[in-house]
């Protein structure tokens, strides 16, 4: 019989429990004991998976042995499965360098429990080679137990997109691998099994490993070229976004818009593609650089409405300034790596008031995280002299622009989603 332990139940691992716990018996297990407790108790604060549906393979897990989902923070819980998938966090330092603590530890978590014959699967984003250079010589150390003779591992790169209600991860392509043909074959139908869309069988654990972090470097660098472009039209007193409208008239312009490039994935993971180069004697030019393109937006938004504001005479120090929106992307409640706060912290240094008002986040959750507050209900009677539009939830579709606008304040609206003629700069 087949029994998944999903270790890591964030905005990954959750999705994919559920899903595998339709047909499969599954432990969901994360370090974080009130993480467990929240899911035993039927919540998911990051909304990614259907509760309804975790409560129902919940109930399954009591109903039929070979089928179910349950959760724990006791890795003595794990000893029973055969395959282990991880999704843990590949975060960076403050240096822009991998932290492969979280994939490490984990790594030494299963070899403390894995048994001869079972298969190891990491969906983590990292660089090619990590899982078997880095990650296996730990189980292997700990375990005792030798690869591809007493245990097996895979790669299958996470899809997930935070807040996407309609590419979900069944409906997503998946890509997998092994570490030996029968171990490819066995990771491959495994996912097949609830992946709608199919799956791309990669030849080997590296290519697929590869693979994933190219279409987020891919991004992270298109993104940077249309943000290099709103920095350069800026200086002109070019619309950018009319730029790309009148580009995107031909059949082949990709239409990519500017913006703040925060989140898990874009922001993190050339990161580690950069380091692995370079510890191969390659310095990459181009991914660095749009890196450097794209930490650069916050600075220049919050300076740009320091500039409307003094044009429109605005006194700066002591000024109220709102700053709508503190998510990574819109209408989820993922916080990881915003670079909201990077404007919040700009404008703070020149001494202005700034209220972050994002009614998709958990105020505490945020302090906790950046040491940054947030107004849990927003006061509409409150004067404002500037008022950024950051992240283009449904819910500031109706927001009054034009009330603070006519008032005098300084409109920004960096998604470009405001009624022009209420707003005093874009990105």
């Amino acid at each position: 019989m087949i029994k998944i332990a999903i270790i890591g139940l964030g905005y990954v691992g959750l999705p994919l429990a559920v899903a595998f716990a339709g047909k499969y018996r599954v432990v969901g297990y994360d370090i974080n004991r009130k993480r467990v407790e929240e899911l035993n108790a039927g919540n998911d604060h990051t909304l990614e998976a259907d509760v309804n549906d975790m409560l129902g393979v919940m109930k399954l897990h009591g109903e039929n042995p070979e089928k179910g989902l349950s959760f724990s923070c006791d890795e003595n819980d794990l000893k029973s499965c055969n395959i282990y998938i991880v999704t843990v966090p590949t975060p960076i330092d403050r240096f822009n360098k991998p932290d492969l603590r979280p994939l490490t530890e984990a790594s030494g978590m299963l070899g403390r429990v894995i048994s001869k014959g079972d298969i190891v699967v990491y969906e983590s984003t990292t660089y090619p080679g990590c899982t078997e250079e880095d990650c296996v010589p730990v189980i292997e150390r700990v375990s005792g137990l030798k690869f591809n003779a007493d245990f097996f591992a895979g790669y299958s790169p996470e899809r997930i997109n935070p807040g996407d209600k309609i590419n979900t991860l069944t409906k997503i392509k998946k890509v997998t691998s092994g570490s030996t043909p029968e171990a490819a074959d066995k990771i491959d139908a495994l996912y097949a099994s609830i992946i709608t869309a199919g799956t791309h069988k990669a030849s080997c654990i590296k290519v697929a490993e590869a693979s994933k972090i190219t279409e987020n470097a891919q991004r992270d660098v298109n993104i940077s070229f249309v943000n290099e472009l709103a920095l350069i039209f800026d200086k002109m007193g070019i619309d950018t976004d009319e730029v790309l409208e009148a580009a995107g008239t031909k059949w082949n312009f990709l239409k990519y818009r500017p913006g703040l490039v925060g989140g898990h994935c874009i922001s993190v993971d050339p990161y580690y593609l950069a380091t692995k180069a370079e510890t191969l004697g390659y310095v990459p030019q181009v991914i660095l650089s749009g890196r450097h393109v794209n930490n650069s937006i916050a600075p220049f938004i919050a300076d740009k409405v320091l500039k409307l504001m003094i044009r429109k005479n605005h006194k700066i120090n002591g000024a109220n300034v709102l700053i709508l929106g503190v998510t990574f992307k819109e209408n989820c409640p993922d916080i990881r790596n915003t670079k909201v706060v990077d404007i919040y912290r700009e404008l703070t240094e020149f001494g202005l008031n700034v209220d972050i008002y994002d009614p998709w986040v958990n105020g505490e959750e945020l302090a906790g995280e950046y040491g940054v507050p947030a107004v849990e209900t927003f006061d509409a009677d409150k004067r404002y002299e500037a008022v950024i539009l950051a992240v283009a939830h449904d819910a500031f579709k109706t927001f009054d622009f034009e009330k603070y606008h006519a008032a005098g304040a300084v409109v920004f609206d960096v998604k470009a989603v405001a009624d022009r003629r209420f707003t005093d700069g874009r990105l």
